[in-house]
C-alpha cells in the first residue's frame, strides 16, 4: 500500500512538472509577444512624430488624406499602448500565479 501511495505521489509530481513546463512556455510566448508589441509601438510613435513635424512645417492648406493618415497613426499608437499594458498585466498575473 505504501508503494502504491508513493507511485501516486510520483505521478502527481510528474503531472505538476508537466503543467509548469506548459506554463513556462506560455510565459515565454507572452514575453515574445510583449517585445513585438513594444517594437510596433516604437515604430508607430516614430511615424507619428515625423508626421507631426511635417505638419508643423506646412501651410494651412493641408491635404485631408495626409491629416487622416496622421490621425489613424495616432489611433494605432494608442491601440498599441493599450495592448502593451494589457499584455504586461497578463504577464504580471501569470508571474504572480506561478
Amino acid at each position: 500500500q505504501n508503494e502504491k501511495e508513493l507511485q501516486d505521489v510520483v505521478k502527481q509530481q510528474e503531472e505538476k512538472m508537466l503543467q509548469l513546463i506548459d506554463k513556462s512556455g506560455e510565459v515565454t510566448r507572452l514575453k515574445g509577444e510583449i517585445s513585438q508589441l513594444k517594437r510596433s509601438l516604437r515604430r508607430a510613435e516614430t511615424e507619428a512624430k515625423v508626421l507631426w513635424e511635417e505638419m508643423r512645417g506646412q501651410d494651412p492648406k493641408v491635404d485631408t488624406d495626409y491629416v487622416q493618415e496622421r490621425v489613424l497613426l495616432h489611433q494605432e499608437v494608442d491601440k498599441l499602448r493599450l495592448l502593451l499594458l494589457e499584455k504586461e498585466d497578463e504577464n504580471l498575473l501569470l508571474s504572480d500565479k506561478y
